[in-house]
Formats: structure tokens, C-alpha cells, sequence
């Protein structure tokens, strides 16, 4: 009996993917285990193995389809003894995977109008009786043209006689009811003590009117990919349900930029074909995620997440790490923070941003955490905002080291100053914890060698 390979979910969240490749072909033989296609998600590359033993009997989806939803079928295998001809045929009586739909592209004629339907200048043929609301909730039959004349005109329809077919109002009828000044609209009523009147919701223009605005030739449309769709998705959902704020904190970054220099001078060496290298070199980033991690330790309230019947409190801080790959976006996460040395940590955080950028890493490598930090510092960014990156409950943004006047005993002095910036989910930690978390950050950041005991 013919074997069915499904698309499968490699995330709890996956609904589609793209297939990228085939490394198998048809006629294959494969056991369990063996490697038979790369799968792209949103944000990563992944293989997928078989389970089953068998010859490839036929690939149904082919290499380079994107928008493969999960659980379609991609491949056929025949079972050991079956006639692979027969096993094709018959897998053809399978579910199919569904074909990917085609993502409706805005025109790339911008210059062209869209077309637009005559408006109609008298009543013709009668068209359906339409009832159109009146002012006080009830159902009036009237003519396109009738209806749109009268918005036009501030004209009640339901107070407007009709003299077409059953009654229904017709153009004549609102022009004859404009010139005499009757029939005119009531107000809106006005909302009820204590309430507001709702505004309708703003609406987007669409891609077609976006394009509209753009001379013909002056652009070049590049479809989005799977990632940036998720990044959008994420970051929208966040904004519109997050009720965030944000406290900035001043870091004096001196004694850490010391201690940095010293541990980074007595790393021990490894040999490698390349020659001898340091076993590890600390960065400024090494020391604020060990910092963000254990100000989540000393403050647990903040280590949270927000579900709507109870808040999740972390035994661990989860510190996700911005990392920017072509295009996008990727928040790989250094699981158990405040557990791990500083050495420890910049290890882990080479491998996973280098992982990243290849789209190797795994989805639990970048799904949940329970913290952020973004830190746009080596671009000379004195200080910015983040979007918190649901469920986390909170996010710090790093800007540059800048040399500035302190004070310090009394006497001003120069000093180099970091500007953290933390974004905090207000549904789960409120002002007074915030600002309790960032404080904990700032004193492990100016007195760094509580990170190393």
C-alpha cells in the first residue's frame, strides 16, 4: 500500500511552508532516517527524515513550491515488495496537497486608473427592490441612484413617496422631494450620558491606490517572503494589543568596559588548524543580556508572561537576542541566562546568530523566552524604542557608549554613558516594577563583577 509524506509542522505555530528542495528523486530507495528534503518556515530552514522504509515513488509537490500547507501531501513512497507504478498511480487517490494560491500582486501599471463603472443618469429598467434603512430603522425600497441622490441631498428616503413599480422610490421622486425642501435627514442622535460616539475605524488604502501615487517605472515590487509576513503579523499584533510604556535608564559603562578588557587579556587559548585563538572574547552585548537575565532573577514579578485568566512567572530568565539576517528578523534565545558564565553566553550567542543567518536554527531556539534585548549601539543609535515580542512581557533597547560630563564624588568627570531603554507590558508588570527591574539592570551594568560571583 503507497506510502503518503505529508507536509509537516515543525512549529507549534506552522501552517505553511515552503519546499526549498529535494534531495531524494524519484526511484530512490531510503530507510528511516534518511534526509529526504529541506523545508523552509518563516524563519529557519529545516530538514525533514523519514519515517518510513520504501522507493520514492513520486515527488507530488515539486522543489521551489512555496505555500505548502501542512499536512498536504508532497511525496508518495512504495512499500517493500510494492510496484512503484503502481504505488504513483495509486497515490493519486490520496488527499493532494493544496495548490499554493498565488498572492494577488498589486499591477505594476500604476499609471492606470482602475476602472470605474458610468454612473447612471436616469432610471432605466427597473433593478431589484433594494431596501435601503430610513432614519427610524425601517426597510424603504429604492433605486441605486435614488438612494446615492438622496445621501447627497440629506434626504430621508422613508419620507419620500414613491412612484414606481410597488412603490419604490425612485431618481424622480428625491429630485422633486429636494426641490420642495422636504424630506430632510434627522440628526444623529446623540450618544447616550456618559458615552461617545464611536469613530468609524480608519481603513488602509489599498495596494492599488498605494501605486497610484508612484510614477510608472520609478519602483520595482519585491514580494514579501514568509519571514517578512511574520514579522509584519508578529509586530501588528503586539502594537495593537499591548498596552506598553517605557522607562530609559543612563548606564556608566567605565568599570565594565575595564573588567571587559582584563578577562578578554587572560582568555585561555585553544589550538585550531587556523593557528591559536582565544577560547572566547566577551563583547559589550555579552554583559547585558548576563545583566538583563539577572535583574529578571532578583525581581521574579517581572519574569512574566500575560494569558488572559493568569500571568505566567518564569523560573528562569529566557533572554532572546536581536539578530538581523538579509531582510529580516530572527530573536534566537539564551535559555537559563542567569545560570550561564559571560564566556558561557558569548559562545552560545556566536553559534545561534551565525546559525541564524545560515536559517539553521531550530523553532525552539527562537520561540518563547521570556525577555529581549535589541541593541543598535554599534550603528551610533544614542537611544530607541522596541516592540515587545509576544508573549515575552518586555524588551531593553541598547544604544551607543558616548562619552559624557558626570559627576562622580562631587567633581565632574568624563564618562562613558549607555542609554537603556525598556519597553514593559503593562498588563503584567506596572510602573513601580519596571522601574524596579531597570534599576537592577543599571546596578549590575556599573558594578559588573557581581555578574562574575
Amino acid at each position: 500500500m503507497p506510502i503518503n509524506i505529508t507536509m509537516p509542522a515543525l512549529s507549534p505555530t506552522m501552517e505553511e511552508g515552503n519546499l526549498s528542495k529535494w534531495l531524494v528523486k524519484e526511484g530512490d530507495t531510503v530507510k528511516s532516517g534518511d534526509v529526504l528534503a529541506e523545508i523552509e518556515t518563516d524563519k529557519a530552514t529545516m530538514e525533514v527524515e523519514a519515517v518510513d522504509e520504501g522507493v520514492v515513488a513520486k515527488l507530488v509537490v515539486p522543489a521551489g513550491t512555496e505555500g505548502v500547507k501542512v499536512n498536504a501531501l508532497i511525496a508518495i513512497l512504495a512499500a517493500d515488495g510494492e510496484d512503484v507504478a503502481a504505488a504513483a498511480a495509486g497515490g493519486d487517490a490520496a488527499p493532494k496537497a493544496e495548490a499554493p494560491k498565488a498572492e494577488a500582486a498589486p499591477s505594476a501599471k500604476a499609471s492606470e486608473p482602475a476602472p470605474q463603472a458610468a454612473a447612471p443618469v436616469a432610471d432605466k429598467a427597473p433593478a431589484p427592490s433594494t431596501p435601503a434603512p430610513s432614519a427610524d430603522g425601517k426597510r424603504v425600497f429604492s433605486s441605486p441612484l435614488a438612494r446615492r441622490l438622496a445621501k447627497e441631498a440629506g434626504l430621508d428616503l422613508a419620507a419620500v413617496s414613491g412612484s414606481g413599480p410597488h412603490g419604490r422610490v425612485i431618481k424622480a421622486d428625491v429630485e422633486k422631494a429636494a426641490a420642495s425642501g422636504g424630506a430632510k435627514a434627522q440628526p444623529a442622535a446623540a450618544p447616550a450620558a456618559g458615552g461617545t460616539a464611536a469613530p468609524a475605524p480608519a481603513k488602509a488604502p489599498s495596494d492599488e491606490n498605494v501605486l497610484k501615487l508612484f510614477a510608472e517605472g520609478s519602483y520595482e515590487l519585491l514580494p514579501h517572503d514568509g519571514m517578512r509576513k511574520t514579522i509584519a503579523s508578529r509586530l501588528t499584533e503586539s502594537s495593537q494589543t499591548v498596552p506598553s510604556y517605557f522607562i530609559s535608564m543612563d548606564c556608566e559603562l567605565d568599570a565594565m568596559l575595564k573588567l571587559r578588557t582584563e578577562i578578554n587579556a587572560s582568555a585561555p587559548v585553544k589550538k585550531t588548524e587556523k593557528g591559536d585563538i582565544p577560547a572566547f572574547k566577551l563583547s559589550v552585548n555579552d554583559f547585558i543580556i548576563k545583566a538583563m537575565a539577572l535583574a529578571l532573577r532578583d525581581v521574579p514579578m517581572a519574569n512574566a508572561s500575560w494569558t488572559s485568566t493568569a500571568r505566567i512567572l518564569h523560573k528562569h530568565a529566557d533572554v532572546g537576542v536581536a539578530v538581523s539576517i538579509p531582510d529580516g528578523l530572527i530573536t534566537p534565545i539564551v535559555r537559563k541566562a542567569e545560570t550561564k558564565t559571560l564566556s558561557a553566553i558569548s559562545n552560545e550567542v556566536k553559534d545561534l546568530a551565525k546559525r541564524a543567518r545560515d536559517k539553521k536554527l531550530k523553532p525552539e531556539e527562537y520561540q518563547g523566552g521570556t525577555t529581549s534585548v535589541s541593541n543598535l549601539g554599534m550603528f551610533g543609535v544614542s537611544n530607541f524604542t522596541s516592540i515587545i515580542n509576544l508573549p515575552q512581557a518586555s524588551i531593553v533597547s541598547i544604544g551607543a557608549g558616548v562619552e559624557k560630563p558626570v559627576v562622580r564624588n562631587g567633581k565632574i568627570e568624563v564618562g562613558t554613558v549607555m542609554t537603556a531603554t525598556f519597553a514593559f507590558d503593562h498588563r503584567v508588570i506596572d510602573g513601580a516594577l519596571g522601574a524596579e527591574l531597570a534599576s537592577a539592570f543599571k546596578r549590575y551594568i556599573e558594578n559588573p563583577m557581581a555578574m562574575l560571583v
